[in-house]
């Protein structure tokens, strides 16, 4: 199981494009709103969560966990006791944690970036504390923590998940589908 936490004044490309290309992959993904089922992004699309985030249940048939960025919506998810208690769980057990735009701040501030190579949008490199912060590339793994630059890239983000999840020839055939269309 693959959550994505959504809170009001997400970055709707950043969550929905990751969404998209992991249920392509027949990945079981589930959206999961922060605070109301119902949760609108940061250009105005509202988008209804498969799961509030009181029933995300926090097992160990948990995959992964997707942060999507955008503002107010980064700010939103780490205001999130539960988001936080999901973040701590992952990091406990090595769970992957993906974090894209401003979101990667997140995992700064809870200094789980300590040592680790990371990317953000440009503009929140300060706060990806104890990291070797990279800008040149649109995504950086390292370990089981993905991070991505920003919408523009949401799709190599995706790609990159897929990568990590599956295969690198998953992803690579994922894209060839894509530029099929």
């Amino acid at each position: 199981m693959i959550y994505v936490f959504l809170a009001n004044g997400f970055e709707e490309i950043e969550a929905l494009t990751p969404v998209d290309c992991l249920r392509r992959c027949e990945l079981e993904v589930r959206t999961v709103g922060v605070g109301s089922r119902a949760i609108t992004g940061s250009h105005g699309i509202t988008v209804f969560g498969d799961l509030i985030a009181e029933e995300a249940a926090l097992t160990d048939n948990l995959d992964m966990i997707i942060l999507p960025g955008g503002m107010p919506g980064t700010l939103n998810l780490e205001k999130s006791p539960y988001v936080k208690k999901a973040i701590e769980f992952c990091s406990k057990r090595d769970i992957p944690i993906a974090a894209i735009c401003a979101a990667p701040s997140i995992l700064g501030h809870m200094g789980l970036l300590n040592g680790k190579k990371a990317t953000c949008f440009k503009g929140f490199e300060d706060q990806l504390l104890g990291a070797d912060v990279i800008t040149d590339v649109p995504t950086v793994t390292d370990g089981n923590i993905i991070t991505a630059c920003g919408m523009g890239n949401a799709l190599d983000f995706a790609c990159e998940i897929v990568s990590k999840l599956i295969s690198k020839d998953r992803a690579d055939k994922l894209l060839q589908a894509l530029n099929k269309k």
